[in-house]
């Protein structure tokens, strides 16, 4: 969910769901330790952090000074499982939360009422967990909109019959100009908005694997300048190195979470 709801100076700069609806809005991760987490993604990402605006449970992590995704001490709380999870931006999160549910889809938590907004930790019906963000925008959104730290990636059973889901549920290809595109380019879905490439959609997982990195689920992937010394620091620091080449690489830090690194210039 959005860990830093501060709004911006004059309503004619106030950005909020309602303008970019559809579009992934933030990535965020929960965590049972913020300190060892903390303490992990800085080792590895050199990231740096900032305080949220939802209290002491909650952190923004900063890459260069610019805001990358956002971390909660909440996965005790509310029983939820450890992972690094997608936001959309939704007009009503309680429509797409209903919306989901009538598509064979689950509600984990939510939607809560968490001012100026509301949020929902989701699943499509293949199981893959994301999140939904309705209200006002961090005040500097737009850098991490540009700037393209974070880019998701969902692997999933089929393709076509998730582009098919989501799109229904955010509207994509269907709203007003300034909505989503969805484009299909080979064996993937691909995402844009604004004209940038914001997420891709792959078949090919499998529903009922044993591995959770096999079953249906959305990756997200940090782009980085070395892949090889992030995978090296994450073992340092307790995580792991679960697959490596040499422009990318798929960790696991120390509580569980999997994430991917990558040297290249994300999703375009």
């Amino acid at each position: 969910m959005n860990h830093d709801m501060s709004l911006s100076a004059g309503g004619e700069n106030l950005l909020s769901t309602q303008s970019v609806y559809g579009a992934p809005c933030w990535v965020s991760l929960t965590s049972r330790d913020l300190k060892a987490t903390e303490e992990f993604y800085s080792a590895v990402l050199g990231w740096r952090w900032r305080p949220g605006k939802l209290g002491d449970a909650f952190r923004i992590a900063l890459a260069d000074g610019a805001p990358v995704a956002g971390i909660g001490e909440v996965a005790t709380m509310w029983q939820m499982a450890v992972a690094w999870t997608p936001y959309f931006a939704v007009r009503s999160a309680d429509e797409v939360a209903s919306r989901v549910q009538e598509r064979g889809g689950t509600t984990a938590v939510g939607p809560l009422s968490l001012p100026p907004g509301r949020a929902a930790l989701l699943a499509d019906r293949d199981g893959a967990t994301f999140g939904i963000w309705e209200g006002a925008l961090f005040t500097d959104w737009e850098t991490w909109r540009t700037s393209r730290p974070a880019f998701i990636r969902l692997h999933t059973r089929d393709a076509f019959d998730a582009a098919i889901f989501y799109g229904e549920i955010f509207d994509w290809a269907s709203g007003p100009s300034g909505c989503c595109e969805v484009q299909y380019e080979g064996d993937e879905v691909v995402l844009r908005s604004q004209g940038d490439v914001v997420a891709r959609i792959e078949s090919g997982a499998l529903g009922s694997a044993p591995d959770p990195a096999i079953r249906p689920h959305w990756q997200v992937h940090f782009a980085v300048r070395d892949v090889a010394a992030c995978a090296r620091a994450a073992e340092r620091h307790g995580g792991s190195v679960l697959s490596v080449s040499s422009d990318e690489a798929v960790l696991q830090d120390t509580d569980g979470a999997r994430f991917t690194v990558a040297a290249r210039r994300l999703g375009g």
